[in-house]
């Protein structure tokens, strides 16, 4: 496991990122040292010194050089980063518990959906989209147009969803399938109505 760094450690890295991206933010521009300090109001070496890290970034220097480049001095900091957690709410109906894998507006949405048993297998659906599924455990009916399946952990499925398709759990125990459906699939999957 990577060790923690010391926060001041974190600071001066972004610190140190400061000059490599002002040189970036100004050769995207086609700007020279010279016509960039110049308009700036600094010498092309007090310019070429913040660009190589070898003198310290102040606001006295970097706002007339931001605004000359037309850009944030956020733009000259790196990215913070994003949490990579999903925390979006389990959703339960029709005899399943969905659980969201994928942040909102996804342009593929997954899923772990656990199908529990049922006395009575839901009617078909159609609707435009694809689906892909992998059973994680249990056993899971598909009945998809004139075939009537029953798939076991291991096994995965693709299908085009606008074949007549239901899915329940196969005999007495839930079924858990991993879900992926375009943005179609998906609002038809996990929306009432």
């Amino acid at each position: 496991m990577p060790e923690e760094r010391a926060p001041q450690d974190r600071v001066q890295d972004e610190l140190g990122q400061i000059g490599p991206r002002l040189r970036t933010a100004r050769r995207a521009r086609g700007l020279t040292l010279d016509e960039l300090a110049s308009s700036a109001g600094m010498s092309a070496s007090t310019l070429s010194r913040l660009e190589s890290g070898k003198r310290q970034a102040s606001l006295e220097l970097l706002l007339p050089l931001t605004r000359r480049l037309g850009i944030r001095l956020d733009d000259l900091l790196p990215p913070a980063p994003e949490d990579p957690r999903v925390r979006r709410p389990v959703i339960r109906r029709e005899g399943m518990v969905i659980a969201p894998l994928a942040p909102e507006g996804s342009p593929v949405e997954t899923y772990k959906i656990t199908y529990l048993p049922m006395a009575d297998p839901p009617a078909p659906r159609v609707h435009d989209g694809y689906e892909w599924l992998y059973v994680l455990a249990g056993r899971l009916r598909l009945r998809l147009g004139e075939q009537d399946l029953v798939l076991t952990r291991g096994e995965a499925a693709e299908f085009d969803t606008r074949t007549p398709h239901a899915m329940s759990a196969a005999g007495g125990r839930p079924a858990q399938v991993l879900s992926i459906f375009n943005g179609s699939g998906a609002r038809m999957h996990t929306h009432t109505g």
